[in-house]
């Protein structure tokens, strides 16, 4: 087709499709020949009982095979591949909640680590006396927004604080929100009238340059009034590159919304899950055990949980979910 790869956004859409289609063109032809040995085994054991060990191990393999066709169909969304914008947020509370926010920082990054993909912090707003006010972090690599966008929402911890010195039982909040980073592909115009842009010192850790020169960027979007600020950089320019680059993503994440919205609307569905629910909780005392609220998983080891051992929780949200409609089409 002439001039194809002249337009960006189309070749790179139908692009992704066919990495998705391949994909699971692998895994379907992995099982097909894993049925015929299945037939082999079947017959063999008819006759004997001398394999049984290896049966047994086949029929693991082939069971985690079918699990991971299932995870594929289910990251099948217009966004799945792309990387993960995540901003974590402290609830009421002061320095409970500021500290809860830090160990769900660490949670998300660990994760990533175990998995291999790249983290970037781009903004963190430390607490007065522990833990993190806010922090914006990328995570990069295929299927990072695929597999994070359910952890949208509220987050609670209950333990005893270590804060206190009655050492009492204490309830903490933090908002998570996942965004997909927008690449080059997706155009969206931001008009010089729509946008308030603020320079200003940037505070906590970074060394003397970054408190010294008003190198932090803080941008606001008027039409919408969607803030976004960035600080980690040394200079204003890269603070500003990136600081835009984080209000695109959230201008194009507001606009899939509002069609999944309207979707839900004509469709005559109410949304399982929104911005402000409560979807997991974390205690630590008097037992442990976390809990998501949403599908019922549930794991004992807390520890190994807040050390970055999410993998339960993100299956089995994907596993529940309703494959999303494609939304890639409609131009933002």
């Amino acid at each position: 087709m002439p001039g194809f790869w002249d337009r960006r956004s189309e070749s790179a859409g139908l692009m992704q499709k066919r990495r998705q289609i391949e994909r699971r063109v692998e895994t379907l032809n992995r099982l097909r020949s894993q049925a015929e040995e299945l037939e082999a085994w079947r017959e063999l054991l008819s006759g004997a009982g001398e394999a049984d060990s290896d049966a047994v191990a086949f029929a693991e393999r082939l069971e985690r095979d079918l699990d991971a066709l299932e995870l594929q169909l289910k990251l099948s969304g217009p966004d799945d591949e792309k990387n993960a914008l995540v901003s974590i947020n402290s609830g009421a509370g002061g320095t409970e909640s500021q500290d809860w926010a830090e160990m769900l920082l660490r949670m998300y990054v660990r994760w990533a680590e175990q998995k291999g993909y790249a983290v970037e912090v781009l903004d963190r707003q430390d607490g007065e006396e522990a833990g993190i006010k806010s922090a914006t972090f990328a995570v990069r690599g295929t299927w990072a927004y695929g597999f994070l966008n359910g952890e949208a929402g509220v987050h609670r911890l209950v333990r005893i604080s270590p804060f206190d010195a009655a050492a009492r039982s204490h309830t903490s909040f933090a908002s998570v929100d996942v965004i997909p980073e927008v690449d080059d592909t997706i155009e969206i115009e931001i008009a010089d009238k729509d946008l308030k842009i603020d320079v200003f010192r940037a505070s906590g850790a970074g060394g003397q340059h970054v408190n010294r020169t008003e190198s932090a960027v803080r941008m606001t979007h008027l039409p919408t009034g969607i803030v976004v600020q960035c600080q980690n950089e040394r200079s204003q320019h890269k603070n500003r590159a990136t600081a835009m680059k984080v209000l695109k993503a959230r201008l194009y994440d507001l606009e899939m919304k509002k069609r999944r919205e309207e979707q839900d609307r004509r469709e005559g569905q109410k949304m399982e899950i929104g911005w402000g629910s409560q979807i997991r909780s974390y205690v630590l005392q008097p037992y442990r055990m976390v809990k998501d609220h949403r599908t019922g998983e549930q794991v004992g080891d807390a520890d190994a949980v807040l050390d970055g051992r999410i993998d339960p929780f993100l299956e089995a949200w994907l596993k529940g979910k309703i494959a999303p409609p494609d939304e890639r089409d409609a131009a933002v």
